[in-house]
């Protein structure tokens, strides 16, 4: 690559650098369109490329993120370092605490692994209601899904109307490979979650996520004590495919690999 091409694109080759300004043109369309836009960052590693998009670029886009009060200490100084490197500051929302109290009372401080209904329950208290305050009377939000993440997903349009929340999302990402997030990550020099280095695709509350066996699907390690059918917090469709089409996004020691896996398999 031309270096003088690569610094003009802030590191990323011509290839991302362009995907990177049609997602930038989509959150403009948003704003455009809509007017209150906002963004539910997941802390994953798509959130990093949307974050580093939003406040690199000035978008007048609210970014927030919901504490259940269960992430991983890594998520937390993640939080931190993303903060600290653009100088501002992501929308914290948590759990009703007379819920979370009643919930404890019910079942135990680890009741959600009694069963299904119970997890769904957690699940319900401490990320599902806080992320519909969040979104509560906005006219869009963000995401950071992806059609290779799931059957459900590979059917989206960046622009779709959400029913449940009652507004429209927009997926600026939509078309991006696992490849290109971590690319991304590495030319612009962007924070993430160690737990990425350690095994973990897909990283959610520490006590509902462990580190996954090479081979397994990329969501084997949320939830691992139930039927795969129902590994879903609430937030997304339950329909997935198995194999490379659903990796979550890797680490970048292994985003390389893993793209030559799929290529091998074709």
């Amino acid at each position: 690559m031309n270096q003088a091409l690569s610094t003009a694109n802030g590191g990323l080759s011509p290839e991302l650098a362009q995907k990177a300004a049609v997602a930038h043109e989509a959150l403009r369309d948003a704003i455009a369109r809509f007017g209150d836009v906002v963004y539910s960052n997941s802390l994953g590693a798509e959130a990093m490329v949307l974050t580093d998009i939003i406040w690199s670029r000035g978008l007048p886009i609210e970014i927030f993120t919901v504490d259940t009060g269960r992430l991983h200490e890594e998520t937390y100084s993640l939080l931190d370092r993303l903060q600290r490197r653009y100088g501002k500051r992501i929308t914290l929302y948590y759990p009703e605490a007379s819920r979370v109290e009643g919930f404890v009372a019910r079942n135990g401080i680890n009741g959600f692994y009694n069963g299904v209904e119970e997890r769904m329950s957690c699940c319900q208290i401490r990320k599902v209601e806080p992320f519909r305050r969040a979104i509560a009377g906005r006219k869009a939000w963000v995401t950071g899904v992806r059609r290779q993440q799931s059957v459900a997903r590979s059917q989206s349009d960046v622009v779709e109307w959400d029913a449940a929340g009652g507004l429209h999302k927009v997926s600026p990402l939509l078309d991006w490979s696992d490849q290109d997030v971590w690319d991304y990550i590495r030319a612009r020099k962007l924070p993430y979650n160690q737990l990425h280095d350690r095994g973990y695709p897909s990283i959610g509350c520490a006590p509902c996520t462990r580190a996954i066996e090479p081979g397994q699907d990329s969501r084997a390690g949320r939830w691992w004590w139930e039927n795969p059918d129902s590994r879903e917090c609430g937030l997304h469709p339950r329909i997935r495919v198995t194999g490379p089409a659903t990796a979550a996004a890797v680490s970048p020691a292994t985003a390389v690999s893993a793209a030559a896996r799929a290529a091998s398999s074709t």
